[in-house]
C-alpha cells in the first residue's frame, strides 16, 4: 500500500486527510500544518505523524501528498517535494504565477513524477455524465455564487471560485483564448469578489462565467447549447437534463416540440474520487485527469480575466481596488 501525506490541513485540508484515510489505496502516515492546535488532534484522530516540516515527509517514507495550504506556498512545497521523490497532488491554483506554475511542470517531467491539479468539478459525477452527451459546444452559461465563507483572504474570486469554470469550459472546448472581456469589483475583501466575465475561444466558442462570493443562496450550474441539443447542469444539486428537438410538432405542426431527459446521475464523493484517481495514478504511473498542464492553462485564463478587469476599469476611469 502506498504511502501518504497532507500538506496544510485548515479548511480544506482537513478533507484531503479524511479521504485519504478512507481510501484502500493508500495509508495516511503524515499531516503537516504550521498551527499545531488542530493539526495534532486531526492526525490522532487518523493515526498519522503530525509534523510543522514538510521536508520530513521522505524520511517517513511517504511517496504521494496533497498540498492543500495558502496559495503563496504552492510553489516551495510542490517543488522541493517533486524533487524528492513525492508525487504531488496540488489544489487549485496550481501557483500564484505562470512562470512558477510552467516551472512545477518541467520539475514533474524532469523528475518523472506525477503532478496532479485539484480540479474537482472533473470528479463530479454530473460533469462526468454531461460528457457524454456533449459533442460541439457553441455557447455556455455558467454561475457559480456562495455566501462569503471566511476562508480564501489571499486569492481573489477568480483564484477561489471561478478557476473551477476557466478549467471545464477550456477542458470542454479544446481551444485557445481568443479575447476576454470582464467586470469585477472588491465587496467584502480587498480582491475582486464579484466577476463577470466573456470569453470568446478560437474556435468561436463563447463562454459567459459569473462567479460571486457575496450571494445569500449558492449556486453552481452550467448551461451548454450546440446546434442539436441544449444541456443542463447544476453541479450542486447533481441534476442533469438535455433539451432536443423532436421530430413531432405541436400546436398543428406550427412549433417545434422539446423532449426533455433527465439524466440519471449516481451519488459519488467528488473529492473521494480525485484522491483515489490521484493514488491510481501514482500507482500506475500514468498521466493525471487534472494535468500540471491543466493548471497552467486554468492560470493563464484566469489573469487574462484580471487583464481585462483592469482594462475595462482604466477606460472608464474606475480606481483600482487596493
Amino acid at each position: 500500500m502506498l504511502k501518504g501525506a497532507v500538506v496544510g490541513v485548515g479548511y480544506l485540508g482537513k478533507f484531503h486527510a479524511e479521504k485519504y484515510h478512507n481510501s484502500k489505496q493508500v495509508d495516511l502516515v503524515a499531516l503537516v500544518d504550521p498551527n499545531p492546535e488542530n493539526a495534532s488532534k486531526l492526525a490522532n484522530k487518523f493515526g498519522a505523524i503530525y509534523t510543522q516540516d514538510y521536508k520530513m515527509l521522505p524520511s517517513l517514507g511517504v511517496q504521494c501528498a496533497s498540498i492543500s495550504s495558502i496559495t503563496s506556498t504552492h510553489y516551495e512545497i510542490a517543488a522541493w517535494l517533486l524533487e524528492n521523490g513525492i508525487d504531488v497532488l496540488v489544489e487549485k491554483p496550481i501557483t500564484t504565477t505562470i512562470e512558477d506554475a510552467e516551472k512545477l511542470v518541467a520539475l514533474a517531467k524532469k523528475n518523472n513524477r506525477i503532478l496532479q491539479v485539484g480540479h474537482l468539478e472533473r470528479f463530479n459525477p454530473a460533469f462526468r455524465a454531461m460528457k457524454d452527451v456533449m459533442s460541439s459546444p457553441r455557447y455556455f452559461e455558467v454561475r457559480r455564487i456562495a455566501p462569503f465563507s471566511g476562508r480564501s483572504f489571499d486569492v481573489d474570486v477568480i483564484s477561489d471560485v471561478m478557476i473551477h469554470d476557466l478549467d471545464i469550459v477550456a477542458h470542454l472546448t479544446g481551444q485557445e483564448l481568443l479575447k476576454v472581456e470582464a467586470v469585477g469589483t472588491p465587496v467584502i475583501t480587498n480582491s475582486y469578489d464579484v466577476v463577470s466575465a466573456r470569453i470568446t475561444f478560437t474556435g468561436g466558442a463563447v463562454a459567459n462565467i459569473t462567479a460571486s462570493r457575496t450571494a445569500l443562496v449558492p449556486e453552481r450550474t452550467i448551461r451548454i447549447f450546440q446546434p442539436d441539443l441544449y444541456i443542463s447542469l447544476d453541479f450542486g444539486k447533481r441534476k442533469l437534463k438535455i433539451y432536443r428537438l423532436s421530430e413531432e410538432k405541436q400546436n398543428f405542426g406550427l412549433f417545434p416540440n422539446v423532449d426533455v431527459q433527465e439524466i440519471p446521475v449516481r451519488e459519488e464523493d467528488a473529492l473521494q474520487a480525485e484522491i483515489d484517481s490521484f493514488v491510481n495514478c501514482v500507482a500506475e504511473r500514468k498521466e493525471p485527469e487534472a494535468t500540471g498542464q491543466d493548471g497552467v492553462r486554468a492560470l493563464k485564463f484566469a489573469n487574462a480575466v484580471r487583464a481585462a478587469i483592469a482594462e475595462h476599469n482604466e477606460k472608464f476611469g474606475f480606481l483600482p481596488h487596493a
